[in-house]
């Protein structure tokens, strides 16, 4: 595909992964529409933090996914839809699921039905690794039973239910992409790194849950080349993709690691706050990246190690946008 001039819509624009498809797609020189959630500051999120001559070439339009108007406003004219947004954190999804549901269902269907409407030529969902729940067998492929596990999760099976629906009924020309955990730089303390790091640096106490489960953590930047692929493939239509490492690493080594990097010594304590309930905690995620090699030529490039550089780097920059001090739901 030449994205060269090519319309491009990225919803959930302003979060992390988000920022970083749209930064890459306007590399590419494709014709970037942002779509942010509306707030009264005009606060974009994340791509407030992109390079300046690349924020200015992309459109921004606020809305909710929510609303079906402002999302069919934000579809129309465009050619390739990346669908991101969402509400992502699973404690909040204990707390509030109708919020999660009306965010990641609704929303979702009118994107699906917004894109059928003006005959996008490709859509990409959003799925996540959380929909397999705790392994039954690994690596994990994406035959895999889903499991849901938490509000979210049952809030993206659904989403990703209705997006195969759009395809098979409709013939909606649709590719369902289904990240493991990505980290990076702009990462919230919403997730497992940014929250060792950020405490790292301003103690040496980490308050975590639990420290056992196990992660397949892929680099923003890997993540990023797998949405561009789906989007390129042909062959991705109708399909679903795991997009992850391949390889996995237990909380509790994943901090030591971080430490290690950092050349701190830190003191883990165990905050029962941040415990899943007992069975909605997902103790085992690895990814059978097998579909992606071979259908979109995509992999891995970044370790672990680097990755986390690259992101402990990012992170001691940006200490002071960080909230260090409570529980990030």
């Amino acid at each position: 595909m030449n994205w060269e001039g090519k319309k491009v819509l990225v919803t959930g624009a302003g979060g992390f992964i988000g920022s970083h498809l749209v930064e890459r797609l306007v590399k590419l020189e494709a014709q970037v529409r942002a779509f942010v959630r509306y707030n009264s500051r005009s606060d974009w999120g994340f791509i407030e933090d992109l390079p300046e001559d690349a924020r200015n070439k992309v459109e921004i339009s606020t809305g909710d996914l929510k609303d079906s108007g402002a999302v069919w406003n934000a579809v129309k004219d465009r050619e390739v839809v990346f669908h991101l947004g969402a509400l992502i954190a699973i404690p909040y999804s204990y707390m509030n699921p109708g919020d999660a549901v009306q965010t990641n269902v609704i929303g979702s269907l009118n994107v699906l039905s917004a894109s059928r409407e003006f005959g996008v030529e490709k859509l990409v969902h959003t799925s996540t690794s959380e929909v397999y729940g705790t392994a039954l067998y690994v690596p994990i492929d994406e035959k895999h039973p889903l499991q849901a596990q938490s509000p979210y999760s049952a809030s993206k099976i659904g989403a990703d239910k209705l997006a195969e629906s759009f395809h098979l009924t409709y013939g909606l020309p649709v590719a369902t992409i289904r990240p493991f955990n990505t980290y990076g730089p702009r990462q919230s303390a919403r997730a497992v790194i940014p929250t060792i790091i950020t405490q790292a640096l301003t103690g040496g106490k980490v308050k975590l849950g639990a420290v056992s489960p196990t992660r397949d953590f892929n680099y923003v930047g890997d993540t990023v080349a797998g949405f561009i692929r789906v989007a390129e493939s042909p062959e991705s239509t109708g399909e679903v993709i795991n997009v992850g490492s391949g390889k996995e690493i237990s909380i509790g080594d994943l901090a030591d690691k971080i430490a290690s990097l950092m050349d701190r010594d830190i003191e883990i304590i165990s905050d029962t706050s941040r415990i899943r309930p007992e069975k909605s905690e997902v103790n085992r995620l690895l990814a059978d990246n097998t579909k992606a090699k071979e259908l979109i030529q995509w992999e891995p490039r970044v370790s672990l190690d680097e990755g986390l550089r690259k992101t402990i780097e990012w992170i001691s920059e940006h200490i002071n946008s960080y909230k260090v001090n409570i529980y990030n739901v």
